[in-house]
Formats: C-alpha cells, structure tokens, sequence
C-alpha cells in the first residue's frame, strides 16, 4: 500500500523491525492507517493538506506525530501538547531528492533528550511519567489536565495517561 510513497528505508525498516516501541516507550515506529483520522483534523485549515497527503510515521509518548509527506517527500511534526505543527513550510512543496537520507537524518537525531517534555522548571518529565503512571500502550500518550491550552500546567502531578486518538482529537479542538 505504501511502496513508492513513502521511502524505501521505512518500508525497510517496517519490514525488518516492523512497527515498534524505543526507549521505554517514549517513541514508536507505527502504522499510518490508525493515525490518519487524528492527521486530516490537525491538518484542516493548516494550508498543508493542499501541498501533500501525509502519513504519520511516528509518534511519541506525550502524543506528537511525525508524518510524511508522500508527494514531496518532506516530514511535518504535529506537536499535540503545544498545540500546532512543525514544517519548514518553504520546502513542503519542493521534492525531497533524498528521502531515505533524510529519513535516516530523522530517525538518527531523534534522542531521549529531543522527545521529553519538560514541566514548567525545564525538567524532563517522561521517566518521571513512567515510573508513576507505567508504560503507554500502543494507542495511549501522556497528557497534562487540564490542557496546556486552557490554562493546564506541565508539571507530573497534572500527567495522566490517555486514550492518544481520543485526547487529540479532543486537543485539535480545543485549540481551534
């Protein structure tokens, strides 16, 4: 379904680690087809789904996505517990010349220290997360309640643990 859409070296690494967990938990390796739902109502009204049809890739622990686009070959980062996406919007509508170094450029400077949340005296806050609320499965994601958009703060005691599709939908609208 995904070949000659996304990069060679994803289908690859599907193929011999498929879809997976790194890190305790903080980040995942995943199926698009769960996740497309949840993208398309990030994505409305963005302007993005006009320059490509994306794929979420990846995701971590705190419920940000990372998608791909299939036209162009560029990634964009919905980051759920700030409330907006990441895109170098200047070369969203360029194609990508190297998709599976850049895929490889991702994936290699991804590190604990780049996905972790920090609460509000700039600690990270994951394995924190973990040791009190244990590990998020496949379809859950650590979250602040209240919301980070209405006023919720970034401090353990304000994590739970949530159902990820639901709490994001829930998140889109809220910062709407």
């Amino acid at each position: 379904m995904y070949r000659s859409i996304l990069p060679g070296a994803l289908l690859g690494y599907w193929l011999n680690e498929g879809w997976c967990s790194c890190a305790d938990g903080l980040f995942w390796i995943v199926d698009p087809a769960p996740y497309k739902a949840v993208l398309d109502s990030w994505l409305q009204g963005s302007g993005l789904a006009e320059i490509d049809n994306y794929h979420v890739i990846a995701r971590d622990a705190f419920g940000s996505l990372y998608a791909w686009g299939e036209r162009y070959q560029r990634n964009i980062t919905i980051s759920s517990l700030a409330g907006g996406i990441v895109a170098l919007k200047n070369q969203l509508n360029k194609p990508n010349p190297h998709p599976d170094r850049t895929l490889g450029i991702f994936l290699g400077s991804t590190s604990r220290e780049s996905l972790d949340f920090e609460d509000r005296q700039g600690k990270p806050l994951f394995q924190r997360a973990l040791q009190k609320l244990g590990p998020v499965d496949e379809d859950e994601m650590y979250a602040v309640e209240p919301a980070l958009c209405i006023a919720g703060k970034a401090d353990l005691e304000h994590m739970v643990k949530v159902n990820m599709p639901v709490h994001l939908m829930i998140l889109d609208q809220l910062r709407r």
